[in-house]
This record gives structure tokens, sequence and C-alpha cells, in this order.
């Protein structure tokens, strides 16, 4: 098994631009998990009165830093700044603003353009464009690798149970499938987030009813053309159970064709939340959303940057995992690699 992982992934790292788009994508996703450390409004280390103070781990008060007030202490604000390197010093991210930070010292009205502060602009609330990308990738990312996992466990699961079993089981299963992919999912989304808060979760789990189907059909075929092969037939007659000739011996062999389209299936649920998103159904606004952000460009023209900005890192994100996709897809193809 690992001598074929690995003959796999020779052949996938042949495929240059399959295989440089997988770095590119690893790296961005590797920032985008770091975005606090890159792009917050909080220090990344305070020394004060002798003592180390780590703001991003711990949540100081105001008066802790000499404030009069006993709310969160405001970093960007001139008086705990001088009160802290009084009696220390602070270090502040490369980017000193996080994705819901709304700058009140702009001079100029919002969306504001790019300048030494906000390299890729504001947006309409005076939050930088820069680390909202950031932070957007990273929960676009997240939320496309949850999806696809949970879609895929069930599609495939679902798949075996029709493809070795056949007969009513398989029948009813792809009337229900049938049925399932033909209600008009866009309008079921609507209705959906209308009644519920969206939060993170509640949309995972609103798209999880429709994604599930994707790989049902390729699993259920790959059970029905093996499920006829001479091992399978060995296996029952030395009684093996049906659960161990299911998930030992012929889904190994039929998740080849599923892996190919799993990079497609993140594509598309990066997608469809930025769709959400932007139709105003996703997220609230208090998330970081690359959605709301190619809404904002739509509807400030005026502000180029922010179309520009969001077009460039949607269309850099789907293209990479596109070109991965087609990279395993060729790697699994033993047609191909025959030739």
């Amino acid at each position: 098994m690992w001598q074929n992982i690995k003959e796999k992934y020779f052949l996938f790292k042949k495929n240059k631009r399959a295989y440089v788009a997988f770095l590119l994508f690893m790296f961005v996703f590797f920032v985008s998990l770091c975005s606090e450390f890159i792009s917050n409004d909080k220090p990344l280390i305070v020394k004060y009165k002798n003592k180390f103070y780590f703001p991003l781990a711990v949540s100081y008060t105001d008066e802790f830093f000499g404030g009069d007030f006993p709310t969160q202490a405001d970093y960007k604000d001139a008086v705990t700044k001088q009160n802290i390197q009084a009696n220390g010093w602070l270090i502040m991210p490369p980017i000193p603003y996080s994705y819901n930070t709304v700058d009140y010292e702009l001079t100029h009205a919002t969306p504001s353009a790019p300048d030494a502060q906000h390299l890729l602009g504001t947006d309409e609330e005076g939050r930088d464009v820069l680390a909202r990308i950031l932070y957007g990738i990273r929960l676009s990312v997240i939320f496309a690798f949850l999806l696809t996992a949970v879609s895929s466990f069930i599609g495939i699961m679902i798949g075996a149970v029709q493809g070795y079993f056949g007969g009513k089981t398989d029948l009813i299963l792809q009337r229900f499938i049938e049925i399932w992919d033909s209600l008009p999912q866009l309008f079921i989304l609507i209705i959906i987030a209308s009644v519920f808060l969206p939060t993170f979760l509640s949309l995972l789990l609103i798209l999880l009813l429709f994604s599930w189907t994707g790989l049902t059909g390729m699993v259920r075929a790959e059970f029905l053309r093996l499920r006829n092969f001479e091992f399978v037939k060995a296996a029952k007659v030395m009684g093996v159970s049906n659960f161990r000739i299911m998930f030992r011996h012929i889904l190994p062999n039929a998740l080849v064709t599923s892996i190919t389209f799993i990079p497609f299936i993140m594509a598309e649920a990066i997608t469809s939340l930025s769709a959400l998103d932007f139709l105003g159904l996703g997220l609230p606004n208090d998330y970081p959303s690359l959605g709301d952000l190619v809404r904002q460009g739509k509807d400030n023209l005026q502000a180029p940057w922010i179309g520009i900005s969001i077009f460039i890192v949607l269309s850099g994100l789907l293209s990479m995992l596109i070109f991965i996709g087609e990279g395993v897809r060729d790697a699994f193809d033993t047609r191909k690699n025959d030739r």
C-alpha cells in the first residue's frame, strides 16, 4: 500500500504545474494559519515593569497598564502606548489590524485607497482589506476541508452500501438520491438561512445536506463492478463478514477514483460559501468573509482595489485547487501512466 502511495506521489510530482500549485496552496494556507501573528491589533509581546506579557493569549484590562478603565486594553490608544513604553516596550504584528478592527484615524472617506498603513486599502467600514483576506482564506479553506471530508465520508458510505448489496437497497437509495438532487437547492438554502441565524456550524450543516451526493455515484459504480470479482467471491465463501469485505477489500480499490475528485469538491465548497456570503445569506458581518469582499467590490466600483484584490485571491485559490485536482487525477490514471 505504502509503495503504491509513493509511486502515485512521484507521478504527481512529475506534473510540475500541479506540484507547484500544491506547494503554493500549502504555503498560502500556512500563512493564513498564522494570521494572528501577522495581522492583529494586539501586540505579540509586551514588556511592562520588567515582566513579559502575551496579549494574544491573555486578555488584559486598561487598568493593568496604568489606565483608568476596567475594560479590555486598546493597544492602539495613545495613552496606553505611552504607559507601556514608559515602563517597557511592545512589539506589534507587521499588520497592526485584525479582520474586524475599524481604523478610526483614517483621513479619507471609506473605502480608502491603499497606502502605507493599509497596503490593500480599507473596506466600506474602515477595516483593513489585507487583514480580512488573510483571515478569510483560513476560514474558507478550513470550511471547505471540513465540508469535503464529512460529505465525502457520507457519500462514500452510502455509495458503498448501494453498490455492494444492490437489489432493492440500491433501488430505494438511488430513487431517494435522484429526488434529493432534483430539489431546488438555492431556494431551500435561502429559506433555511432566513429562519436560522447563519453561523460557521449551521452553514456547514446546511451545505452538507446537498453536497454528500457528489461521490455516491462513482463509489456505487465501483462497488457494483468489484463485488463480482473472484477475490470477493472467495472471501464470501470463506465466511468473511460483509462489513469486512466492503471496507477492507473493496473500498481501497473504489477510493482511487474518489480521491481524484476531492480537490474539485473543495473548490466547489469555497465557491458555495463565497456565493452565499455574496448574497447576504452566509456568515454574519463579524466573520472575515471572502464573499463579503466580493459584494463590497460590486457595490463600490469607485474603489477598484477591493474588487481586484478579492478577484486575484479567489481566482488564485480556485485555480490552485483545480491544478492539484488535475495532477491527482493524472497520477491515478493507469492508462496514461502505462503509455
